[in-house]
């Protein structure tokens, strides 16, 4: 979520004006509520949180520089549970907690559907692709590209977006999460911007140092360390707040006696409890609602998020031990993500409600409860936790972008024969670049705030092609190139020509629609007016990754490949998860919400999807997939 909710929130429905409201605002707001008060105790937490950091990296040193699988990869060696965690640390950013803040305090829990409705997304790459992308034994999802095609269009398509993600779309992420992280800062410590942005690039640069120094080995395990400081920090921030508002009971007759308000003097409809968000609010009208549920969770791309997989969540994939091991890694950021994360977040925006009713900038809600709530004694480690959250996007970034510059373009475009050891210093030095760039960019993203309407707009509705690439052997690289110049045609002219905003609810949601209508019909078109690729390649491609579905007459020239024919048991494990997923988030949400009944009942579904997915991948041979 992160930077990629932090995206989303800017691109789909006018949300992202809140997070760029508190990137403005938080900082003078909370000037006048006070700084954190830290003790020497608080700074000796935070200092060993920095050592064990330093220990690590230095523990990985030796096994990172070994060579550039070791340094992006890990070898393919990585557990489930390491490969699954590091991918939720990640999408766990300083500004995470902030963004659902906001959320909840404007337009209550349901408010988080704008990024609730990407678990369908979610659960589609667990079963239908996570197997395959470790299949196909590639690098970075961008290497993918001249496996599955070939000529100079493939070339061309690798090169663009090796360079184009690496660095642009990459700085910006970056960028954005250190704007948070300078504003959270002043906040927590009370220093100048100009202070705060002195002490942010120094956390990248230690954290650039440590990614260069470990690679992806001391990545995973940071992230694993840090996603344990930050979730027990923020569980600890949630009781807190509760009991600031005198107890749940108390907290939740507050929120109805502020329901009534807000719907006397602001019109408001339905609760700030509700879960779903009633499709009439202005905030999410009928036709934003459907084109989430329907649309984005498959045709809209932005890193993080990727149809079927792809960034950083395609390269924990490929670091996997093998298949089994990239599948259960992928539902266990899944789970991890979406069902059990969410609600310490969520409490602390209903406490920041009834605690700060009047509070212009709700997004800075977290940290005003922070610094009023938070026992005296846990503070350095909310720091540290804080660091954390910073510190575990970043590095993935990093690590990140470099694959992409290293292995698709400069080993692919450069030099492509050099001995591991120049590979990797090169990777070393790019992580590096991309550190320096990131910088660069958020001294001056007041300036660029647009940018990711634009950059993303070259690759929203591209979702179709990305996921049926897999599956339709008729797709070339001129499907997958002309649906991301169809995007950007197409938002340049709703945009300039037509004036539709992202800041409109209704007006985002057609922008949707119609791009994704416009995208479709233009790769598609393109796809029967081009011609396939060769029957070399498709036949390479179809014998190294084995897709089950849309294959026939190249599966009719390699009857030696065995095939597990798992389209029906994939869709009854993809139904299922989606079930288990809301099931245990809304059963969650409904048990600490003392309605007991109903929570059981959703946690029952939750868990009745489970064991449907865990009796079908038996049945199958779940525990004999093997690369």
């Amino acid at each position: 979520m992160c930077s990629t909710l932090g995206g989303c929130l800017m691109l789909r429905g006018g949300l992202g004006a809140g997070r760029a409201g508190f990137l403005r605002s938080a900082a003078p707001c909370l000037a006048i509520i006070g700084a954190v008060q830290l003790t020497w105790i608080d700074w000796a937490v935070v200092a060993l949180y920095f050592a064990f950091n330093i220990a690590i990296g230095l523990y990985y040193k030796a096994r990172a520089g070994q060579n550039v699988s070791e340094f992006f990869l890990s070898g393919r060696n990585v557990p489930w549970w390491l490969a699954g965690t590091s991918m939720v640390a990640t999408t766990f950013a300083a500004d995470t907690p902030l963004v659902v803040t906001g959320l909840v305090a404007e337009k209550g829990i349901a408010g988080n559907w704008v990024w609730w409705n990407f678990v369908a997304g979610g659960m589609l790459t667990v079963f239908y692709f996570a197997r395959l992308w470790r299949r196909s034994g590639v690098m970075t999802d961008i290497e993918f590209c001249e496996i599955r095609y070939s000529g100079k269009p493939a070339a061309i398509l690798r090169g663009f977006r090796a360079l184009y993600l690496g660095l642009p779309v990459n700085c910006i992420i970056l960028g954005w999460v250190n704007l948070a992280m300078v504003k959270i800062l002043e906040a927590i410590l009370g220093v100048t911007k100009t202070e705060a942005l002195l002490l942010v690039l120094c956390l990248i640069a230690f954290t650039g140092w440590i990614s260069t120094l470990s690679g992806l080995w001391g990545v995973l395990v940071t992230d694993a360390f840090q996603f344990v400081v930050k979730m027990t920090m923020v569980i600890v921030l949630a009781y807190s707040a509760v009991a600031a508002c005198g107890g749940i009971d108390a907290m939740v007759e507050k929120l109805h006696v502020i329901d009534v308000q807000r719907q006397t003097t602001m019109g408001m409809k339905g609760s700030v409890l509700d879960f779903v968000p009633d499709i009439n609010s202005a905030w999410m009208p009928l036709v934003a609602f459907l084109a989430f549920i329907s649309l984005n969770w498959w045709a809209v791309w932005y890193p993080g998020a990727e149809p079927g997989g792809g960034g950083y969540i395609a390269q924990r994939m490929f670091c996997a031990k093998d298949e089994r091991h990239s599948l259960l890694a992928t539902m266990w950021f899944n789970i991890a993500h979406y069902a059990i994360r969410p609600w310490p977040w969520v409490l602390v925006g209903l406490a920041s409600i009834v605690l700060y009713p009047e509070l212009k900038d709700k997004e800075s809600g977290y940290l005003v409860v922070m610094i009023h709530h938070l026992p005296p004694s846990l503070r350095g480690l909310m720091v540290a936790a804080f660091a954390a959250a910073y510190m575990s996007t970043i590095a993935t970034q990093l690590n990140w972008g470099a694959s992409y510059l290293v292995n698709d373009f400069y080993r692919r475009f450069v030099k492509p024969e050099a001995s591991d050891k120049h590979y990797v210093r090169i990777s070393q030095l790019a992580t590096v670049l991309v550190t320096i760039g990131s910088a660069g960019v958020t001294s001056m993203m007041d300036s660029i705030g647009g940018m990711w309407q634009l950059l993303m707009a070259l690759s929203a509705g591209t979702g179709g092609v990305l996921l049926l690439r897999w599956f339709w052997w008729r797709i070339n690289a001129w499907s997958e190139i002309s649906s991301m110049a169809a995007s950007l045609v197409c938002y340049l002219t709703l945009r300039f020509g037509f004036h539709l905003t992202t800041d409109n609810p209704k007006e985002a949601a057609w922008m949707t629609i119609i791009t994704v209508t416009f995208t479709t019909a233009t790769w598609i078109v393109v796809t029967f007016l081009t011609k396939p690729e060769p029957n070399a390649t498709l036949l390479s491609f179809y014998r190294k990754v084995r897709p089950a579905n849309g294959w026939g007459p190249i599966a009719a020239q390699a009857p030696e490949v065995v095939v597990v024919k798992d389209g029906f048991s994939n869709l009854v494990c993809w139904l299922a998860g989606c079930v288990m997923i809301y099931g245990i988030l809304f059963g969650t949400g409904k048990i600490i919400l003392k309605d007991y009944p109903m929570g059981a009942l959703m946690i029952g579904a939750g868990v009745a999807g489970g064991a449907l997915i865990y009796w079908t991948m038996s049945r199958r041979g779940w525990s004999s997939i093997v690369d």
